[in-house]
């Protein structure tokens, strides 16, 4: 009977995403995976530099009295962007009452104050998830920020200490940074410089708009024939080279972007990126990460699928490619253990959200 239950939830994912879109049922699925690791401490990476022995001992919880589950920190503010997602899509989502209950204990001002006072009163603790977690935070916060409700307007307040907190430290740190990094993991520029924009705009922040908008010029505007046929390394979950693609149609016109991309990809490079990648153990924390490739590579490949004229030789590629990575990675996130189930519902979630 597990079995057959097992199978009809597959099936059914699998139909939902043919229709490129997130049915309910699958919602409150999805939903279960952040609600049991936020309030779960361990286990714990901890990325603490500590200062003596007595800040050495302190437990995630006292570190982070808000994000301090779902094995690290930025894992438990996507967690919370997505319920937060969830709750604003599907209004009567069955276990709202629960993840509501969830929430109410995160979204509490002292709690964040205590999160923010963290990211200055340790030996480099300002640039604490510089900058990965800090663009999951502002895609938090921008997600709040959207929210017309009573619920939404009280946890948005709540959290502003965090979210005041992080906006300064991008804002002093982005004029400063040199180069950026094109790694497919945490620390990737271009990732977080999307989410930035996104939250830049919603907020209105034209200043910061305009900062985001010439660091990724600086950064990207010259880049060609980009080395794709490379991707991905070993334990990817971010495409360098589409991230940047991504980032860039959100700044340039559609003309200049299609100028743009028609320099930075080869064939070989278009024909890597679009292989799925092979996942060989999903229980092994690194290597599980590839099953997030696939989600981070469908939200890029549909934004930029959805800025291109429709005779570009990229836009049915790339639109098809994303649908058949979504189709075949959601039912995999419930099969790999809580390595993968800590973090990957998010992904899965937010590639969904891009149309």
């Amino acid at each position: 009977m597990k079995k057959i239950l097992i199978l009809f939830f597959i099936l059914s994912t699998l139909n939902s995403f043919s229709q490129n879109r997130l049915t309910e049922a699958v919602a409150a699925r999805l939903s279960q995976l952040p609600l049991h690791c936020i309030p779960t401490e361990f286990p714990n990476k901890t990325s603490h530099l500590s200062d003596g022995p007595e800040d050495a001992r302190l437990l995630p919880h006292e570190l982070h009295p808000v994000f301090y589950g779902c094995l690290d920190w930025h894992s438990s503010v996507h967690g919370h962007w997505m319920l937060i997602r969830l709750l604003k899509q599907f209004p009567e989502l069955a276990g709202r009452d629960s993840i509501i209950q969830v929430l109410e204990q995160s979204f509490q001002k002292n709690k964040m104050e205590q999160e923010a006072a963290y990211f200055g009163k340790y030996t480099a603790s300002k640039g604490y998830e510089r900058t990965y977690g800090w663009a999951w935070l502002l895609k938090l916060d921008e997600e709040l920020l959207t929210w017309n409700d009573p619920l939404g307007k009280k946890w948005h307040e709540a959290m502003q200490p965090l979210t005041q907190k992080i906006e300064l430290l991008w804002k002093e740190f982005l004029p400063k940074q040199t180069y950026p990094n094109r790694t497919g993991v945490h620390g990737n520029t271009a990732f977080g410089l999307c989410f930035a924009l996104d939250w830049a705009r919603a907020k209105k922040d034209t200043a910061f708009e305009r900062l985001i908008i010439q660091r990724s010029k600086d950064f990207y505007l010259n880049n060609k024939n980009i080395p794709a046929h490379l991707e991905p390394d070993g334990a990817d979950f971010f495409s360098p080279s589409l991230m940047a693609a991504d980032l860039m149609q959100r700044i340039l016109s559609q003309t200049a972007f299609v100028k743009w991309l028609d320099a930075y990809y080869n064939a070989a490079g278009v024909q890597r990126i679009c292989k799925a990648p092979t996942i060989s153990d999903r229980n092994d924390y690194q290597i599980v990460h590839l099953d997030g490739l696939s989600f981070s590579r469908a939200w890029c490949m549909k934004g930029i699928a959805q800025k291109l004229p429709a005779n570009h030789r990229y836009k049915k590629l790339f639109k098809n490619t994303a649908q058949q990575f979504l189709n075949e990675s959601l039912p995999k996130i419930f099969s790999g253990g809580y390595g993968g189930e800590h973090w990957l519902a998010s992904f899965a979630v937010y590639a969904l959200a891009v149309k």
